[in-house]
């Protein structure tokens, strides 16, 4: 390629070193992202081929690359992707949980109302969940997801494929009781068990229905809260509320 934009330009660069590889390189991270945009359409416009590297795992997979690539499609101009380190994967696959299904969220929004409503609509879900954390945040980021998801079973994945890789098998109640289990060092993947189906009867779903429709609820509005709380799909329940009337 002509030139490679690198999220950190003094890793890269060693690497580059090592190999004797002197192609030209430009930062690329997430705080200058949007501003490179115009830079690399041009090398692009022009006929050359530009790379993106991360300095670990996969660009695009919570890293940045996804504003370049929209661009670049956009404007018609071919992508290629080469099968990289991704650190969700392999602490999916140690897990043990199921790896059929699954859903990866990486880091949770900022803002507490994005991140309440995120938590919520993935708390019935069966499906195994998967985020990344930054150390100084893991505890916060537990008690958020014993609020919404209850207490489950976890792997915190730590450190992969570095000296120090480490795996914590433990539930949320453990982990916020013993917080000293943890070295809270390093980058974490955590690998969620999926929400328990529990078997909710139809006289339960006409009880639930019932305190919604008292409140002058609609049975469109009632159907929906009932299946907010129980999970249970729409045409089970609009059947219980049609029989009602």
């Amino acid at each position: 390629v002509s030139v490679i934009g690198a999220e950190d330009t003094r890793n890269s660069g060693n690497l580059l070193k090592h190999y004797e590889i002197k192609t030209l390189l430009f930062s690329y991270h997430k705080f200058n992202e949007r501003a490179r945009v115009e830079k690399i359409l041009q090398y692009l416009e022009n006929g050359e081929d530009v790379a993106l590297i991360s300095d670990a795992g996969t660009p695009g997979i919570s890293d940045p690359a996804q504003v370049i690539i929209r661009e670049a499609i956009k404007n018609e101009i071919k992508v290629e992707t080469l099968p990289g380190a991704t650190a969700f994967i392999p602490a999916l696959v140690s897990s043990g949980f199921n790896t059929k299904r699954f859903y990866f969220l990486g880091f949770l929004p900022t803002k507490k109302s994005e991140k309440e409503q995120l938590l919520k609509s993935v708390s019935k879900i069966e499906d195994t969940l998967i985020f990344y954390e930054a150390p100084h945040r893991l505890m916060k980021f537990f008690q958020s997801l014993k609020t919404f998801l209850g207490n489950r079973k976890v792997v915190i994945a730590r450190e992969l494929s570095k000296m120090f890789e480490t795996y914590y098998r433990l539930t949320i109640d453990e982990i916020l009781s013993s917080p000293e289990k943890l070295i809270l060092k390093g980058e974490f993947v955590i690998v969620v068990e999926g929400a328990k189906t529990e078997a909710v009867s139809d006289e339960e779903i006409g009880k639930l229905l019932d305190k919604f429709l008292k409140r002058n609820f609609s049975v469109k509005a009632a159907v929906e809260k009932v299946r907010e709380i129980t999970g249970i799909p729409k045409n089970r329940i609009y059947k219980i509320a049609l029989s009602k009337k």
